[in-house]
């Protein structure tokens, strides 16, 4: 039986750049189960607390404590960013490489690219060149790239902020049948109506620290603080 990464733990951690307090401190467990959202206003610390809990990030103070080793955990956990990087290869090549990176074997990496490229729609693009997709295809790729080893934890970082309707719609779609096939998600966005649609808890940030936190449904329904109350309604805070 495999051992589970989770829970992840961040006990007093705290960011600091050229002196300045990004972060922290902050105490935050990231269970086994649920589909997690991070909220907050602009410059609230969202994407340095993805970092942190992914491990990009190094802490100032503090630590990350995880369930299993950190070779576990390197395996066994993956990070979409706001703006993918695309490698100079074609979208087949994009979807093999993590398999491949990871000893795969070329016809079972091929293939299983060639069945992520049909669930996201790009069956036709396998030969093209990943850099000449548009922003939503490229997103989607760059999904499809993180779930292709079948990550315990998937970190995003405001995965729909540039694109259009209908490719948030398709992207929204990926993570609910991956979190139903349980997949533990946390994911940083801007968008209130995606929170409401897809979070079974919620982080809201403030000043870099954890200002409130709770299950979404109550969350939403009656914040518990005025801030939070605040930014729901579309105020500055």
């Amino acid at each position: 039986m495999v051992t589970s990464i989770l829970p992840l733990e961040l006990r007093g951690a705290v960011v600091r750049r050229r002196g300045k307090r990004l972060l922290g401190p902050v105490d935050l467990t990231v269970g086994s189960e649920g589909f997690t959202i991070v909220m907050g206003p602009n410059g609230s610390g969202k994407t340095t607390l993805m970092r942190a809990l992914h491990g990009l990030q190094r802490l100032t103070e503090g630590e990350a404590v995880w369930a299993a080793g950190m070779e576990a955990v390197r395996k066994r956990q993956a990070y979409v960013f706001q703006q993918p990087v695309m490698m100079r290869r074609s979208v087949r090549d994009n979807l093999a490489y993590p398999l491949l990176l990871h000893g795969a074997k070329k016809a079972d990496a091929r293939a299983a690219a060639e069945g992520w490229a049909a669930r996201i729609d790009l069956t036709e693009a396998l030969d093209r060149p990943a850099t000449q997709l548009s922003g939503g295809e490229r997103q989607k790729l760059a999904l499809a790239r993180a779930l292709i080893r079948e990550p315990e934890l998937l970190f995003l970082d405001e995965p729909c902020a540039n694109l259009d309707g209908r490719a948030t719609r398709d992207i929204e779609a990926l993570l609910k049948v991956e979190h139903e096939r349980g997949t533990r998600i946390v994911m940083a966005t801007h968008d209130m109506g995606q929170a409401r649609r897809l979070a079974t808890d919620i982080v809201f940030l403030l000043n870099g620290k954890i200002h409130e936190m709770g299950p979404a449904e109550p969350f939403f329904a009656g914040p518990a603080t005025p801030e939070a109350g605040a930014f729901l309604k579309g105020d500055i805070v």
